[in-house]
């Protein structure tokens, strides 16, 4: 397997730590991961010339996701390869022969042995999954978390609105498959939503996320990240719900003809009976008042929005 241009960069300190695997493109129309982890990189080889105190433990890895998608610039190619993280259909890409496989599976098994030889290589005590992402609507920044209290730490260090209980309205994520329950060491997992697509400040954003994250880990040390990376995340997301969670996510079925209503924005608080989206079966309102997330404006895709709602911790 030629992992040359799946690998961005990868970066080991003298002591050992955790291994963190770093996603960018795992949908294609999202570069913004990909172009961060190219200036990560470059940054970290200098960083100890700059500052001769700087002690880096652990391992990073960053990793383009969906190449193929990436390279057509699209969401996928055949089916969202950020649904097809399951057991079963791991077990299943591994055993079928290449010609059967269609792009995205192709996508999976490369992943998943770059994945499990880097793992057998490195040997950690640790996983640690940071998968960036971006999205269609503007309003803000935030990260979706596992029910696992390190994967909640982690969303809340990132300075961004972290939202709970996603998983349950969507399935096959990395979220769902980087747990403790598919490995046999302790495995964490957050997904970084870093901006809109093309806004080129969701690149900074996404460094600034990593930064964070490596630290938050204990890869770096706190003194050793610059004020300006919370600042730019604090400021982001300012005004914005410290924790939220998920009340409704809008399924689309083939055919079903949905088109989101325009100028919804991320986190925008919706009323009972507002005009959400329409479909064949008609219009489609919202059943309460809360806010909306992730509102479908682009031609692929399997959900059309998320409600959530403000909660305390």
């Amino acid at each position: 397997m030629n992992t040359d241009n799946r690998i961005i960069g990868t970066y080991t300190g003298e002591s050992k730590g955790p291994l963190l695997l770093v996603f960018g493109g795992m949908h294609g129309n999202e570069p913004a991961g990909v172009k961060a982890l190219e200036t990560l990189f470059p940054l970290l080889e200098k960083e100890p010339e700059d500052n001769p105190d700087f002690v880096f433990k652990g391992r990073i890895i960053g990793i383009r996701g969906n190449l193929k998608a990436l390279n057509a610039r699209k969401r996928f190619i055949k089916k969202d390869l950020n649904r097809q993280w399951i057991p079963e259909n791991i077990q299943r890409v591994k055993s079928s022969p290449l010609a059967l496989l269609d792009a995205e599976d192709q996508e999976l098994l490369e992943l998943i042995t770059l994945i499990e030889n880097e793992i057998t290589e490195y040997q950690p005590q640790k996983l640690i999954v940071l998968d960036l992402h971006t999205t269609t609507a503007h309003g803000g920044i935030f990260s979706v978390v596992t029910d696992e209290r390190d994967s909640l730490d982690i969303g809340v260090e990132l300075h961004a609105p972290v939202v709970r209980g996603l998983l349950s309205g969507i399935q096959g994520t990395t979220l769902h498959y980087f747990c403790g329950d598919n490995f046999d060491f302790p495995v964490t997992s957050v997904c970084f939503e870093s901006g809109q697509h093309d806004d080129p400040q969701s690149v900074e954003n996404a460094i600034a996320g990593i930064i964070n994250c490596m630290r938050t880990i204990g890869c770096v040390q706190a003194d050793h990240v610059e004020n300006k990376h919370d600042k730019r995340l604090q400021e982001y997301s300012e005004n914005l719900p410290k924790v939220t969670q998920l009340l409704y996510c809008h399924p689309i079925r083939e055919g079903d003809n949905f088109k989101m209503h325009p100028g919804y924005k991320n986190f925008q608080r919706i009323s009972k009976g507002d005009l959400l989206a329409s479909d064949k079966n008609g219009k489609i309102f919202s059943e309460q008042d809360c806010l909306i997330l992730m509102p479908l404006y682009q031609a692929q895709g399997d959900d059309g929005f998320f409600l959530i709602r403000s909660i305390e911790i």
